[in-house]
């Protein structure tokens, strides 16, 4: 009876060694958490700004191998990380960028490891051809072959005329452990108002919440259901309530409840905040700062169960300039070196784009000045939108010119009616959220905000005071973007006897040079506002 009772507990305990050799040798993996965390870092409006410091709270910030620094420390951070942008990566660039054909800012965001993207306004500013060469690679005869971004951009409101299709993919899915995330990109529908109008007129731009409600059912009947919308449209954010307004907040109010975070852009403002549930970001611009999102997406549903956003500020004393970026960079400084560095006058003061109460600005009248003396005519017409940086204390070069108007837009003498002129000027207040006031040369006048939108201007003189007649025909200098009907002024598109001239910079370039030197330009009252 012993023996066998003591055979039993050998066997026993063959039997555990046994199913402990088997468990060790089939060892089952570690039950996943039901949640995953992702982080999605975002940019917008970056306008290939590759070696420019802007200044925020009088320190230093931005340069794209800053940025990258910035980018690359928030991603050691989470493996589960996707970059994204939200448009204008390119356009209105700072010449190391522009003069290579915004080359550079799409292979530094290859370098980066971009996940996704959309277009701006500004992508169309050399036109569709030059856009889609950029995104999907091809030949310049300035630059020769461009391999193209790395990274799919998409974009669901901008369709061809002829097959009514989009003319980008409108969404793209990500990834990540497993989890699908979708994408989908829209541009503002106000794009051609605001770009050349041939550079558009074979595409037509749709509501962005319809275009975006129509693909978030594709998504959703793909099994997807963490959705970002990708928004070249923005707003303002009130810092004290913290509420969004614009275009961007009304878009938000129209799309699925099944979009969870809108990454904005265009406005080039602050935003970080919720409408109708949905986390909208917009970090400024320039590489200035970016937005952190972070999800929190449940495994079983594949939605996001919590969502958080950050803005960060890319203060250059607080980290190491990226060297991959920064050697990408200098190899493209190098090679516009020449031409950039040449000094072409010299101020004797900053001179600003900075408008006062009226709408008027020193820089503005410097740029008019210059196109009216080109032109030799009457009276000039700038728009705000085109003067895209401030002229330097002392040295001024070729490169600081070429900031300040980089889009080479040709200047155009036409002839306009008095009568014109003034449908011209209260075209300005015609959009109550978006008022541009244009900088002039030749002329005074004063608006009263008091009055209706299309009957605010209540005197118009030339420069020397005699009023303007309404009868009379008068020569004016415009540039092909406002001559085009730019910026809703269609009072130009009914200029007659139109004679082309040089590009807007080629015509500040020379202006500059035939002052006196130190030159300057100052706010001067030929804009009053006054009841």
């Amino acid at each position: 009876m012993l023996r066998m009772k003591t055979w039993r507990i050998l066997l026993s305990m063959v039997l555990a060694i046994g199913s402990i050799s088997l468990m060790t040798a089939f060892r089952f993996p570690a039950k996943e958490p039901h949640s995953l965390h992702v982080q999605l870092l975002g940019i917008n409006d970056f306008h290939g700004q590759l070696d420019k410091t802007n200044m925020v709270d009088g320190k230093p910030v931005g340069t794209a191998a800053v940025l990258a620094a910035y980018l690359k420390k928030r991603e050691q951070e989470n493996p589960n990380t996707l970059l994204v942008q939200a448009g204008d990566m390119v356009g209105a660039s700072a010449p190391v960028s522009a003069l290579l054909q915004d080359e550079p800012t799409i292979r530094i965001l290859n370098a980066l490891g971009f996940d996704a993207g959309t277009i701006g306004n500004h992508e169309f500013d050399e036109g569709i051809p030059e856009m889609m060469r950029l995104i999907y690679g091809g030949y310049h005869e300035k630059t020769g072959d461009f391999e193209g971004a790395s990274f799919p951009y998409t974009c669901a409101n901008v369709l061809d005329k002829q097959t009514h299709q989009p003319i980008l993919p409108p969404y793209t899915i990500k990834r990540v452990k497993g989890i699908p995330i979708g994408f989908i990109g829209v541009v503002s529908r106000t794009t051609p108002s605001i770009v050349i109008s041939d550079h558009v007129k074979d595409v037509e731009f749709i509501d962005e919440a319809t275009a975006v409600n129509r693909w978030v059912k594709v998504l959703k009947q793909k099994g997807v259901h963490t959705i970002i919308v990708l928004a070249h449209e923005g707003g303002n954010q009130n810092r004290d309530t913290g509420k969004i307004e614009g275009p961007i907040a009304d878009i938000a109010r129209k799309i699925d409840p099944e979009v969870d975070v809108i990454f904005a852009g265009h406005t080039h403002t602050y935003l970080n905040g919720t409408v109708a549930g949905k986390l909208i970001v917009q970090a400024y611009s320039y590489g200035t700062a970016f937005s952190d999102v972070d999800l929190t997406i449940d495994r079983r549903s594949k939605d996001v169960t919590s969502k958080h956003g950050e803005i960060v500020t890319t203060y250059q004393e607080r980290i190491k300039p990226d060297p991959q970026v920064a050697k990408m960079v200098a190899e493209a400084e190098k090679k516009v070196g020449p031409l950039i560095n040449q000094v072409i006058g010299k101020t004797a003061a900053a001179i600003t784009r900075t408008q006062n109460e009226a709408g008027e600005s020193a820089l503005g009248n410097l740029i008019a000045d210059a196109q009216r003396a080109a032109m030799n005519t009457d009276f000039a017409f700038m728009n705000p939108g085109g003067i895209r940086a401030d002229l330097p204390a002392g040295d001024v070069t070729w490169g600081d010119l070429y900031t300040t108007q980089p889009f080479g837009n040709q200047l155009e003498k036409m002839e306009l009616t008095g009568e014109q002129i003034k449908q011209l000027l209260n075209q300005q207040f015609q959009d109550p959220d978006r008022v541009h006031m244009l900088q002039i040369s030749g002329l005074k006048y004063r608006w009263d905000p008091s009055r209706p939108a299309d009957d605010r201007i209540v005197s118009m003189t030339g420069a020397d005071g005699t009023p303007i007649d309404l009868n009379q025909t008068y020569t004016v200098t415009t540039n092909n973007f406002l001559a085009s009907g730019g910026d809703r002024f269609t009072v130009f598109t009914g200029g007659k006897n139109v004679v082309i001239g040089p590009t807007d910079l080629d015509a500040l370039i020379q202006y500059i040079k035939q002052l006196p030197q130190p030159f300057h330009a100052e706010i001067e009252g030929r804009i009053q506002s006054a009841p």
